[in-house]
């Protein structure tokens, strides 16, 4: 399937492939697709018949599942509530008004269990973003920029939030990213979590314009994306004997050398957190 510059490959297994729920988690959270009003979307959706995955607009014993993040009031100033903020929210009587407030974001459920990111952030649908985990988001902006040519820092959709951790290094550069310093955010709604999910240090980068955002994951340990229902995210390359070579030449670890890929030439290799990343030869 073809959006954009984009292609979404499709490979037919014996069995289910494991996603978040029904294996370890990878590095890679889900996809998004950037809808003009992604509230319009959502009705559409459940006219349809589609699985919409809910999120808790905070974790106390009113709160509620909820289909967007539009539907949880916003905190003076803008962003996302604390549950401290969600109860003084709430006392203050703070309500949606889904006629006249913008959806922001929801998920879909799709084949599989993969989850589809329904992000309102422009006036065209198209794929715009992947979400990503990493134990260290300044150090993988950093990977992605030195290695493969990204630019950063950049936000969802590349509207240049600059949503990079404030203590990280510049990527690019040969500073430590990993800053013992770093202070996570406390959770905020809405979250798949009734607990609050934590949102930063966050960070991106993004390819022509597409967005890899990124979001901490504290901890490592996350599981390698090969053979989970998001199995790898690939790059074209002109040249593909120089990209290897210079990635080789880099210390990049490879887990499939140079080989025919249809009427083309491809090579995997391993990113930060055991992101598999395909180099596919365009002409």
């Amino acid at each position: 399937m073809k959006t954009g510059n984009i292609y979404i490959l499709f490979t037919k297994v014996n069995t289910p492939p494991t996603n978040e729920l029904t294996g370890p988690q990878t590095s890679v959270w889900h996809f998004g697709w950037n809808t003009p009003n992604s509230r319009d979307y959502n009705a559409n959706f459940r006219k349809m018949g589609l699985t919409i995955a809910q999120m808790w607009n905070g974790s106390d014993a009113d709160a509620k599942l909820v289909d967007l993040s539009g539907d949880v009031p916003t905190p003076p100033g803008g962003g996302f509530p604390t549950q401290e903020q969600v109860l003084e929210l709430r006392a203050k009587g703070a309500k949606v008004d889904p006629v006249v407030t913008a959806g922001g974001f929801g998920y879909l459920r799709g084949p599989d269990g993969v989850m589809i990111e329904n992000a309102q952030a422009g006036t065209i649908e198209r794929f715009n973003h992947v979400h990503m985990y990493h134990e260290h988001p300044a150090c993988a902006m950093q990977w992605y920029v030195t290695h493969l040519g990204a630019r950063a820092p950049q936000g969802r959709g590349g509207a240049g939030r600059g949503d990079a951790a404030p203590d990280g290094p510049t990527p690019g550069t040969s500073s430590d990213c990993k800053n013992p310093r770093t202070v996570y955010s406390p959770p905020t709604f809405p979250s798949f979590a009734k607990g609050g999910f934590v949102r930063d240090p966050a960070g991106g980068v993004n390819f022509d314009d597409i967005s890899i955002s990124i979001r901490p994951w504290p901890g490592g340990g996350l599981a390698s994306t090969r053979g989970h229902v998001y199995d790898h995210w690939a790059l074209s390359t002109a040249d593909l004997d120089k990209t290897v070579g210079r990635l080789k030449s880099e210390g990049v670890k490879f887990l499939e050398e140079i080989h025919p890929w249809g009427r083309m030439r491809a090579a995997m290799i391993e990113g930060p957190d055991r992101i598999a990343i395909e180099l596919v030869e365009v002409k």
